[in-house]
């Protein structure tokens, strides 16, 4: 009984632990935002990744793109990222506190951001209760359930940038049909206004030669 209450334990303190340390949104980016999440523990990973939804669609060649800035809670910048149409991105929390993660968006069109961060916390072996076979499991348990939440967090990274693909595809569509449409409409106006031409061609012609 007392190993089936400490897994019991272990289960509810993984789950909520992934609960609580995940933030997946989506952002409306007009000038600066930022997200703020707390990490608990000093050396605690930091991971995620962001992708701006709309970069195939609107963004020329000249785009300034995208900053990305994560702030310690001492207001010390400890990663960025310039320039930049998405990425992933990994740290580790120099102490505990509230870290802000801040995109600035340098032109006036608002941008579609998908976001998306995870704080995970491996605990140390000699800060667990002192049991030799217990232990052990504690951190497996920690190390599997960071291994399952890089997958995860890849997975997120890729189901963003598809979605953004297929936007595109979706828009590049409809600018085709668009422009195929507007063609058929040239090219009948071009052909009636011949007929018309030709019309009144001849038949001044045929004035001519009656007088």
């Amino acid at each position: 009984m007392d190993w089936l209450s400490k897994i019991c334990t272990i289960v509810l303190i993984f789950l909520g632990t992934t609960i609580c340390h995940v933030i997946a949104l989506s952002i409306s980016l007009h000038d600066v935002e930022c997200v703020s999440e707390y990490v608990e523990h000093g050396g605690d990973t930091i991971s995620g990744n962001f992708v701006v939804m709309d970069h195939d669609i609107f963004w020329s060649s000249d785009h300034p793109g995208i900053d990305f800035t994560v702030t310690s809670p001492g207001g010390n910048v400890v990663h960025s990222l310039k320039g930049t149409s998405g990425d992933k991105f990994e740290l580790k929390a120099i102490h505990g506190g509230i870290y802000k993660f801040c995109f600035h968006n340098p032109i006036s069109t608002p941008e579609t951001v998908s976001f998306y961060v995870h704080v995970g916390h491996i605990p140390n072996v000699h800060n667990l209760a002192k049991d030799e076979h217990f232990d052990p499991i504690n951190v497996k348990i920690a190390e599997l359930r960071e291994a399952l939440e890089s997958i995860i967090t890849e997975q997120k990274y890729l189901k963003a940038r598809d979605t953004r693909h297929r936007n595109t595809n979706e828009s590049t569509r409809k600018r085709v049909i668009f422009y195929t449409l507007l063609e058929y409409i040239l090219f009948v106006g071009t052909s009636l206004l011949q007929v018309v031409y030709i019309r009144r061609l001849f038949s001044k012609s045929f004035a001519y030669n009656r007088v």
